[in-house]
């Protein structure tokens, strides 16, 4: 088995933020390692809100050209020019999102631990998919991606995946070998200190 260089970091933002201050916060996580990735991950449905967070955060992004990607609204990605799509409804938005946005546009696909979700989504032309959370926990379900799906993914198909939700040192160590991307967010956002928490789950990847 060939396995892929370190994985790079995707970094997602929190369900809601001040938008006075958080620019400047995420300025200096982003600036502290090397991103490929952005989302704008809000749980608002207030368009309003979000369009303004979207130009704050797209402002950020751009001067460092990381992609930046938003959570399931393809037709105001669309219309503002964002980078892509993040879909969490596994494969059922992944062709229109396609059509929506062109072949060169970003769209993603969150699966939870369902590899057939995975593989529809990766048949449907999404660019990653996503797994998670990697841990169990008493929210929602408490069902989780087990490790033994990333090692499969890995092995069998070349989409690229990302790994995200409840990551810690241990896991980020473990996983390492067997994802291509560390969805890293509320992990560093619930800290006082988010780069310096983003670095020591850096360090857990070499």
């Amino acid at each position: 088995m060939t396995t892929p260089e370190q994985p790079q970091l995707y970094l997602i933002t929190p369900p809601e933020f001040e938008l006075e201050t958080f620019p400047q916060t995420l300025a200096r996580v982003l600036d502290t390692q090397p991103f490929a990735c952005v989302r704008l991950a809000l749980s608002t449905r207030d368009e309003d809100v979000v369009l303004r967070a979207a130009d704050a955060v797209r402002e950020i992004t751009d001067a460092r050209d990381i992609a930046m990607v938003i959570a399931d609204h393809t037709l105001l990605a669309e219309r503002i020019g964002l980078d892509g799509v993040h879909l969490t409804d596994a494969a059922r938005s992944v062709r229109h999102a396609r059509k929506t946005l062109g072949e060169d546009a970003i769209v993603g696909s969150y699966c939870a631990g369902s590899r057939h979700d995975g593989m529809a989504a990766g048949e449907a032309g999404a660019d990653y998919i996503s797994f998670g959370p990697v841990r169990p926990s008493a929210l929602d379900d408490g069902s989780y991606a087990e490790l033994d799906l990333f090692q499969w993914w890995s092995e069998v198909i070349e989409v690229p995946c990302v790994a995200e939700g409840g990551l810690d040192e241990a896991l980020i160590r473990t996983l390492t070998p067997f994802t291509d991307f560390f969805g890293i967010g509320d992990e560093i956002w619930a800290s006082d200190n988010p780069a310096q928490t983003l670095a020591t789950l850096v360090a857990a990847m070499k």
